[in-house]
């Protein structure tokens, strides 16, 4: 069975609101990342919620897969145990809570009965990661993102993708709001995780985070639909051009919204 996170037709909604998913198909093979590209309200972070489960959303029509496997009957939990992780846009603070605690929570809450990591396997783990990372460990005994800045959630997001090693993660908008140092951080944390059994998804607004997270394919999302496809130059084609050519290409008005991605330093 090939190994891949799939969707296929997938429409989507606000309960009892109006569609934002038209009929998306995506596919990420394992040992592959791709970017996922496209404007502001083109759907990119509904379809990272909607793959997590969000209970905000109500999906209308099509399937997501994990390894051939439909995901969409499963609890939020469950999916993150048949192995799918999302690193969120906007990281919640969890008072009370340490960072390495929850970790080791949820590291044995994916393992099965009486086959729970070990206290030394887990924080030797834990330890390579923030090291990874560039992060003093003293940071493992702060609360999860209590207090955080924005770049260090962020990082914070990361190091969880290392400690857990998910099958396949959606990384969304992990750039927004970093300076370039703490861009280059957090991409080196990504790329720690590349190997032939992962996958991601990359969604991001920006060529500049791929300047760093150099993608195997990029796909481009406009109105609720993906409506181009490309290898890696793609994302510099449309730092020139925008996504008004994409919208035409695809025989959708334009909407004067030019928005090239900014140059790294910018």
């Amino acid at each position: 069975m090939e190994q891949r996170l799939e969707i296929r037709d997938l429409h989507a909604r606000i309960v009892d609101g109006e569609a934002i998913l038209k009929g998306v198909n995506l596919v990420v093979p394992a040992g592959e990342v791709h970017a996922l590209m496209g404007p502001n309200g083109s759907g990119k972070s509904t379809l990272a919620k909607v793959m997590a489960g969000d209970p905000q959303y109500e999906i209308t029509q099509g399937d997501v897969l994990i390894d051939g496997e439909s995901i969409l009957e499963l609890e939020p939990d469950e999916r993150a145990r048949a192995g799918l992780y999302l690193a969120f846009q906007y990281p919640v603070e969890v008072p009370g809570v340490s960072i390495a605690n929850f970790l080791r929570l949820a590291l044995n809450a994916r393992r099965e009965e009486g086959d729970e990591v070990g206290v030394m396997e887990f924080y030797g783990k834990l330890q390579r990661a923030v090291k990874a990372l560039d992060w003093d460990e003293s940071i493992i005994e702060r609360n999860l993102h209590e207090g955080f800045s924005g770049g260090e959630k962020k990082r914070s997001e990361i190091l969880q993708l290392l400690v857990l090693e998910p099958r396949y993660a959606i990384l969304d908008e992990t750039d927004s709001g970093l300076d370039v140092d703490a861009l280059k951080v957090v991409s080196k944390g990504v790329n720690a995780a590349r190997g032939e059994r992962f996958g991601a998804l990359v969604i991001t607004h920006y060529q500049r985070l791929l300047n760093h997270i150099v993608p195997d394919f990029v796909h481009v999302m406009v109105d609720g639909r993906v409506v181009k496809h490309g290898p890696k130059e793609l994302a510099m084609e449309l730092d020139t051009r925008g996504y008004d050519w994409v919208r035409l290409e695809a025989g959708l008005d334009p909407v004067g919204d030019h928005e090239p991605a900014p140059h790294v330093g910018a």
